[in-house]
Order: structure tokens, then C-alpha cells, then sequence
């Protein structure tokens, strides 16, 4: 999936004001991790992930990872906290509604 500067800037803004949704523990980068990621990308589709000082990676390698595995992309990676973000056709939109991760 590529994105445009525009459209990477936008879900930056918009990225500013969530709280991390899925976070990685004791576990680190593990399966349950990944699905628990993928749900939360499935309903929200704009998701920040919390790393925990147990991960072995740096962020930006542990954030390419997460994203490699779930198909999303990477919007950005500030200190131990990478947010992604994965398109759902099949979320139900309204006209004029907001996105999922503004609702």
C-alpha cells in the first residue's frame, strides 16, 4: 500500500491525540501481539502501539515488523511508540462521518 505525504501527514495530525491501543510486553513481538494489532487495525484502522523495554528491536524495526505481518503501513515511529495504519473496505461509512479512530 503506498501513501502520499499528504495522506501520511494527515493521519500524523490525526495519530497526535490517540492513546496507544495494543501494547507489547513481557512477550515482545508475539503472535498474540500480532493479533490483537490486527484487530484493533480491523476496527479502527489508525492504531498506536506501545513498546515495552522488553522488545529486543529498535522501534523503527520492531514498528516494520508489526506492519509486515498485519499489511499495514508504518505512519510513524516517535520514541517507543509506533502508530500504523491498515485501510478496511468493509467498515461501514457514512457521508460526512467521521473516521473510525475519530468515532
Amino acid at each position: 500500500m503506498t501513501m502520499s505525504g499528504k495522506e501520511r501527514a494527515v493521519l500524523r495530525a490525526d495519530a497526535n491525540r490517540l492513546q496507544a491501543t495494543v501494547h507489547a510486553g513481557q512477550q515482545g513481538l508475539s503472535n498474540a501481539l500480532i493479533r490483537s494489532l490486527d484487530d484493533a487495525l480491523r476496527t479502527h484502522e489508525l492504531v498506536k502501539v506501545q513498546l515495552g523495554k522488553q522488545v529486543d528491536l529498535p522501534a523503527k524495526e520492531a514498528a516494520r515488523q508489526l506492519a509486515g505481518a498485519t499489511r499495514s503501513v508504518v505512519i510513524q515511529v516517535i520514541g517507543k511508540t509506533a502508530t500504523l495504519y491498515r485501510h478496511n473496505p468493509s467498515l461501514e461509512r457514512k457521508p460526512g462521518a467521521l473516521p473510525p479512530w475519530k468515532a
